[in-house]
């Protein structure tokens, strides 16, 4: 069973001013005016084929770039977990990469990483948790965030 197909897996569904704040965020980074290092992240629809887009933050941790998701198992970690590739665009400049999902046990690291970097706009996903939690604290909630390594496709 695939984690996405869990009997209540973690998903957080966008409020109405979730929507308007990443519309908002997507347009600026499609324009070239990516907010505090935004991208916008196209996956293909794992039943329709179309591309899906949706505003994300990459995160360099170490030598290696990730994926995050504060909000769970969202429709792009389902699309993505298919197609096990992507694009993120910014401006004219767009990178294709396969997307390498990385295991709950290697996760406390990037998601503390990733609360450092972006709590200020996501911490509220985290319910109680943020950038100083134990790593057993982080291994605890690691199956309900998903994180996907960053892997170029060279052209």
């Amino acid at each position: 069973m695939r984690q996405d197909d869990r009997v209540g897996a973690r998903y957080v569904r966008p409020s109405g001013i979730d929507s308007v704040f990443n519309g908002a965020i997507g347009w600026l980074t499609k324009i070239g005016l990516p907010f505090a290092g935004s991208r916008v992240l196209s996956v293909r629809g794992r039943s329709s084929g179309e591309w899906r887009s949706t505003p994300v933050n990459p995160l360099r941790v170490g030598g290696d770039r990730y994926l995050v998701s504060p909000r769970g198992h969202t429709q792009w970690v389902r699309n993505i977990r298919v197609s096990g590739e992507g694009r993120l665009a910014s401006g004219r400049r767009t990178e294709q990469f396969h997307a390498v999902e990385v295991a709950d046990q290697e996760k406390p690291p990037i998601l503390r990483a990733y609360l450092r970097a972006w709590a200020w706009e996501v911490g509220r996903f985290f319910e109680n948790v943020d950038a100083s939690a134990s790593d057993e604290r982080l291994l605890e909630i690691a199956p309900d965030f998903p994180v996907f390594r960053i892997v170029t496709i060279k052209e």
